[in-house]
């Protein structure tokens, strides 16, 4: 009698969003570092300029090796300050490395830099005229927010709050707090500039991008759960 044994596939290692933390990180001290007078030169070279990208009758296209369109990505690298990174980087591994784990790192990657590049230019559009550059992963990483609460609606996120001389830690469901973040970016986003110099349309292209993905994907990343267990 033969008995069919079903094997069990260990999932890869994730190693594409601590990559993507590296790189971010990298950059931001290779920013940091530089002269004051240099840091300008580093944002206008590798950040994403709305006028220059949705203008390219001003300039060349494609400036050798950054030119306006190649300047989606690298944006995606690029932080302003400690606190922009620190935000990113922290969202980025709470919710980048379930969806590795879901979807590969492969796809990990092409959500990051395709939903990203895709939030930097809805940003450009919501801003045809600024001539300062886009920067930062927040598109992308509403990308990967979007693909994971799509491929897991019914996760808990642990939070913590002060409730006087205590901390109280509660699991609330991710759905309920990625619903009042959604909420807060479009209302961001029909007060701009009273509320500080962010691109909110790319929270909310990056989100619904990565939504969309993550319907699309759920079926591969159930079998490649299952196979894993």
């Amino acid at each position: 009698m033969l008995i069919r044994l079903e094997s069990r596939r260990p999932l890869s290692p994730r190693w594409a969003t601590p990559l993507l933390v590296l790189l971010c990180v990298v950059a931001y001290l290779a920013f940091a570092m530089a002269a004051p007078g240099r840091r300008l030169a580093l944002l206008l070279n590798w950040g994403s300029i709305p006028y220059a990208l949705l203008h390219p009758a001003t300039g060349s296209w494609w400036r050798g090796r950054a030119g306006p369109a190649w300047h989606l990505v690298t944006a995606l690298f690029m932080h302003a300050d400690l606190p922009h990174l620190l935000g990113n980087m922290a969202f980025l591994l709470i919710f980048g490395l379930p969806v590795e784990r879901a979807v590969g790192a492969v796809r990990l990657l092409l959500l990051f830099i395709v939903g990203g590049v895709l939030a930097n230019f809805a940003a450009a559009l919501s801003l045809p005229e600024a001539v300062m550059p886009i920067i930062g992963a927040s598109g992308a990483v509403s990308t990967i927010v979007g693909t994971y609460i799509a491929l897991f609606p019914r996760a808990r996120l642990g939070v913590v709050l002060p409730l006087g001389a205590y901390l109280e830690f509660l699991r609330v469901p991710a759905a309920l707090l990625i619903a009042a973040w959604i909420l807060l970016q479009i209302a961001f986003s029909l007060y701009g500039p009273g509320f500080g110099a962010i691109a909110w349309w790319a929270h909310l292209a990056g989100f619904a991008f990565g939504l969309l993905c993550g319907l699309g994907l759920r079926a591969h990343a159930r079998g490649r759960l299952r196979r894993a267990q």
